[in-house]
């Protein structure tokens, strides 16, 4: 399986030819325009920074609410949960996609803003990848990342919505999230894709956005 990260929250990936982008954000977002042609696109809330589909190229399905979506190649469930800690009413509802690709099992979380009960994590658990906001602010922080990270213990976990170079949101940077694990468990990829398959003994790999 294939990750491109674009920067923010979204990702392409893809696995044996089917290809998803997620959250896809609009140009005033200082990263590059997102080139890659999907299949599928989910959108996790109608923020500017997650929802820009009409900036994509091609042909694809837009999956954008608790309803989900499911097909003969790809079953993608959505599960509502929220923007903030005060149940949506600072900023809304968030979906969090699970999505069954073929072989692969892989959880987006959007830009969740709380914990999740064990109800949730126990459906999390025994993914093949896990993609998490580690930024604070607007969503959960490094230290409640790191602790969910833990409970759903991914094959592989990929953070994402942190302060990068060129990014002036007001959030933290990743390190906040990565300095919790353990130096042999993190790799900085320093670039922007990955093979999931050639990745061996790591929790947390880091990528460079496109």
């Amino acid at each position: 399986m294939k990750v491109k990260w674009w920067g923010h929250s979204s990702f392409l990936i893809e696995h044996n030819g089917i290809k998803i982008i997620t959250d896809p954000y609009d140009d005033s977002l200082p990263y590059q325009k997102i080139t890659d042609k999907a299949d599928y696109v989910t959108v996790s809330h109608g923020h500017f920074d997650h929802n820009a589909v009409e900036r994509l190229d091609g042909d694809f399905k837009v999956i954008d609410s608790s309803k989900g979506f499911k097909n003969n190649e790809i079953e993608i469930e959505a599960i509502k949960s929220y923007h903030d800690s005060h149940q949506g009413e600072d900023r809304g509802e968030n979906l969090i996609y699970l999505i069954q690709l073929e072989d692969k099992k892989i959880c987006h979380l959007g830009d969740l803003g709380h914990d999740l009960d064990n109800k949730i994590i126990n459906k999390l658990k025994n993914i093949d990848l896990l993609l998490i906001p580690v930024g604070g602010n607007y969503t959960i922080d490094a230290e409640m990342a790191y602790r969910l990270a833990e409970k759903i213990n991914a094959k592989l976990t990929i953070p994402m919505h942190f302060k990068t170079d060129i990014l002036d949101f007001p959030i933290t940077g990743v390190n906040k999230f990565t300095d919790k694990y353990d130096k042999n468990e993190v790799e900085f990829a320093n670039k922007s894709e990955i093979n999931t398959e050639k990745i061996k003994n790591k929790k947390v790999i880091v990528l460079d956005y496109n």
